[in-house]
């Protein structure tokens, strides 16, 4: 079911130290870029995408969605990508929806699950979890929280737990979806992903 009033945004903006400064987001998983993969699942569940980049950004264009650059200097993390994405004035909606480009196998209700749990909650921000662990990457952040990121940004803040636990948020459980949060993070898990002849 598309949500009009999220965003979604692709996280590709680091530097792939883990898979020996590869971009995650282009190395290809059967046939198809790893951020393809994620896209497939994600477009359909909101009213757009973006795609989060500090490298590679005319490869990332190709897919025919903006790409959004960190607002802040210096691959600092996930946080500055959904800054990047809550201060873009081209996302639709009030909502904006981080996934990033290494977990391919991202639940098909993510968005309708994040958004209903915010609004119930009366949250500013949604965090996924599966089996008592958070899965930091996947929030749902509104607009109006934008100014507050910021600031943590600016403040040298960069850990994800650390910013919702001082937002009004609320945990979403998806241990109903066994791997959904899988990410391919090395050469390693990239290889148990892929069938072999």
């Amino acid at each position: 079911m598309t949500n009009p009033s999220v965003t979604g945004l692709i996280l590709a903006g680091g530097l792939g130290t883990r898979m020996g400064g590869q971009d995650k987001g282009l190395i290809e998983l059967r046939g198809q870029p790893m951020v393809g993969h994620v896209l497939a699942r994600l477009a359909p569940q909101v009213g757009r995408v973006m795609i989060n980049a500090n490298r590679h950004v005319e490869v990332y264009a190709r897919f025919g969605l903006p790409v959004l650059a960190d607002r802040l200097p210096g691959f600092v993390g996930p946080l500055a990508g959904l800054d990047a994405a809550l201060h873009a004035p081209g996302a639709d909606g009030d909502w904006v929806l981080t996934c990033p480009c290494d977990s391919p196998f991202l639940p098909l209700d993510l968005a309708a699950r994040m958004l209903a749990a915010a609004c119930a909650a009366d949250a500013d921000v949604a965090m996924a979890s599966a089996d008592g662990q958070p899965e930091p990457a996947f929030l749902l952040a509104h607009r109006r929280i934008a100014p507050g990121l910021a600031a943590f940004l600016d403040g040298g803040g960069r850990q994800i737990r650390r910013w919702v636990g001082e937002a009004r948020h609320v945990l979403v459980d998806f241990s109903d979806c066994p791997g959904a949060f899988s990410n391919i993070n090395t050469p390693e898990e990239l290889a148990r992903q892929t069938p072999q002849d």
